[in-house]
């Protein structure tokens, strides 16, 4: 089989979920790997002190065993991947098992970051979103998802969000092939990408 493997990356909150979804609707044989599942345990973390971990820095993330994950599913082995529990700030007891497909979509905060795993990605996309638009989406996130208080997202996106998003994730745009204003409500880019992952599915 020939696995081909898609980077999707963005600032918290840029729409790179939608962009995802919009892929999955026109394409049945296709693995979604969220990077978020690579964050390194931190139960130390809660809303009192939520920046006593950075979740906004490469080195929050296990590259190494996402590496090995991916590496797998390119080479069409099996792999196992981690699950995270964002409530209790650490990684789950139970893994997933992942069977290689044709396309694979790789979406995380950090996925165009480490050159190994840039290396790996047949076409790499970057969701641009402004700043208002982004925390607004994080802001309603963490609270209706994460049980996380409005202080504590907005001490976290001032203290370390913000921050690492200037830092790490907005400079990787320079290695992005396609960038994507507005996620997946741009139906121009949208209708370029969908071509690119037919042909895929379809060979």
């Amino acid at each position: 089989m020939d696995v081909k493997l898609i980077g999707i990356t963005g600032g918290s909150g840029s729409g790179k979920s939608t962009v995802v979804r919009r892929i999955e609707e026109v394409s049945s044989d296709c693995l979604l790997i969220e990077q978020d599942n690579y964050y390194k345990s931190a139960p130390q973390v809660s809303n009192d002190n939520i920046t006593a971990f950075n979740f906004d820095h490469p080195d929050a993330f296990d590259m190494d065993l996402m590496l090995a994950n991916l590496y797998d599913l390119k080479n069409g082995r099996s792999t196992l991947m981690p699950q995270y529990d964002f409530v209790t700030h650490s990684r789950k007891k139970e893994s997933v098992l992942l069977e290689p497909k044709k396309l694979i979509i790789v979406d995380g905060l950090m996925v165009l970051y480490d050159e190994r795993i840039r290396n790996l990605l047949d076409l790499k996309i970057y969701v641009e979103t402004p700043a208002d638009i982004r925390f607004i989406r994080r802001l309603k996130r963490d609270i209706l998802e994460r049980g996380r208080t409005m202080d504590s997202v907005i001490k976290q996106y001032t203290e370390v969000v913000r921050p690492g998003h200037y830092n790490f994730i907005e400079p990787t745009k320079e290695y992005a092939d396609i960038i994507i204003p507005e996620g997946g409500y741009n139906e121009n880019a949208m209708q370029v990408l969908f071509t690119f992952v037919q042909s895929i599915t379809a060979s």
